[in-house]
C-alpha cells in the first residue's frame, strides 16, 4: 500500500509511484503521436478532407464514463473487502489469544508448566496462520515467515501442502482435542475456542474467494478495447474543430479515460504487490506484534517499515 505524509491538493499533483500515468504514459505518448500525425496530415491542409463529427464521440464517451464506473465500483469493493477481511482476522487472532490464554488452565500444580507451553504454542501457531495466509494469497514460493510460529516436526510437511493455512488450523484443532482429552479446556468453553479457529476459517475462505474469482475476462477486455478505440478514434474526431491543440486535448481525455481503467485493473487483486495493494506483510506483523505481546515477549518485533513510500 501506498504510504504518505499528506494526500492534499496540490502535492498529489506530483505524484507518480502508485498513480495510474505509471501505468498508462506509454500509451498516452503513442496516442499523443497519432493525433499529431492526425492533425498534420489530415486536418491542417485541407480540414474538410475527412471529417467525424463530436457528437458519436458525446454520446459513446459518456456511456464509456458509467461502464467505467460501474467496473471501478466493483473492483474497489472487492479491494475493501478484502481490507475488512485482513481486519477480522487481527481481531480474530486477538480473541483467540485471550481465549487461549483465559479458558485453556489447570488446577494442577504439576501441569501448570505444561499447560503454558500449550497456550504458547497455540499462540505462536495463530501468528504462523496470518504469514501462512499472506503466503497463500500471494503464491509465494518460501514458507520462511511461517517457519518460526510451528514445531520443527511439521515443517517439512507443510512445504508438501497446497494449503498451509488450512493445514495451519487443522493442526490447531487438533491441538484443541488434545488439550480437551487432559482436562485443560472445560467442555462449555471449547464451543468459544473452536468459533475462533471457525472464524480464521471463514476469512480465509473469504479472501480465496477474492482471489480466485476475478473480476470476469470479457468485462475486463471489453472495457480495454472500448477505451483504447475511442481513444485512438478521439483525434479524428475534432481536429476538425480545434485544431493545432487537438494533440493536447486528446491527452487530457485519454488520461482520464485510461486512468480509470488502470485504476480498475490495479484495486482487482488486492493481495498482489501493486503499490495500492493491501500491505500483507504489515498486517501479518501488526498480528504477531500483539500477539507476542499478550505473550510476554521483549523486545517486541519492530514494525514493518515502508520501502520507497510503499507497505508490503
Amino acid at each position: 500500500m501506498l504510504v504518505r505524509p499528506k494526500r492534499a491538493f496540490p502535492g498529489t499533483l506530483f505524484l507518480l509511484r502508485g498513480s495510474a500515468l505509471a501505468d498508462v504514459w506509454p500509451m498516452l505518448l503513442m496516442l499523443t503521436v497519432i493525433s499529431i500525425g492526425a492533425t498534420e496530415l489530415l486536418y491542417l491542409d485541407d480540414p474538410n478532407r475527412f471529417t467525424l463529427t463530436t457528437i458519436p464521440f458525446s454520446l459513446i464517451g459518456l456511456a464509456l464514463s458509467i461502464f467505467l464506473g460501474f467496473r471501478n465500483n466493483a473492483c474497489y469493493d472487492r479491494w475493501w473487502e478484502a481490507r475488512k477481511l485482513w481486519g477480522a482476522l487481527i481481531n480474530t487472532t486477538r480473541s483467540q489469544a485471550r481465549q487461549l490464554q483465559d479458558l485453556v488452565f489447570t488446577d494442577d500444580p504439576a501441569e501448570a508448566a505444561e499447560v503454558a507451553a500449550f497456550q504458547d504454542e497455540m499462540i505462536r501457531r495463530t501468528i504462523g496462520f496470518a504469514y501462512g495466509l499472506k503466503y497463500h494469497l500471494r503464491t509465494e514460493i518460501t514458507l520462511d515467515a511461517v517457519d518460526p510460529w510451528v514445531p520443527e516436526a511439521e515443517r517439512a510437511a507443510l512445504t508438501l501442502s497446497s494449503n498451509v493455512p488450512y493445514a495451519l488450523s487443522a493442526a490447531m484443532g487438533r491441538r484443541l482435542r488434545f488439550a480437551l482429552e487432559r482436562g485443560w479446556i472445560d467442555p462449555f468453553h471449547l464451543p468459544i475456542l473452536e468459533a475462533s479457529l471457525t472464524g480464521l476459517t471463514d476469512i480465509q475462505g473469504g479472501c480465496e474467494r477474492i482471489k480466485n474469482t476475478p473480476v470476469p475476462l470479457s468485462y475486463t477486455m471489453l472495457t480495454h478495447r472500448l477505451v483504447a478505440l475511442y481513444c485512438l478514434a478521439l483525434p479524428f474526431g475534432i481536429a476538425s474543430q480545434v485544431g493545432h491543440v487537438t494533440p493536447l486535448v486528446v491527452l487530457f481525455i485519454s488520461y482520464a479515460f485510461l486512468g480509470l481503467d488502470s485504476m480498475g485493473s490495479q484495486l482487482e487483486d488486492p493481495f498482489e504487490l501493486d503499490p495500492n495493494d493491501l500491505p500483507l506483510s504489515n498486517l501479518a506483523r501488526t498480528i504477531e506484534i500483539n500477539l507476542l505481546e499478550r505473550l510476554g515477549v521483549d523486545p517486541l518485533p519492530a514494525p514493518t517499515q515502508a520501502e520507497r513510500g510503499v507497505l508490503v
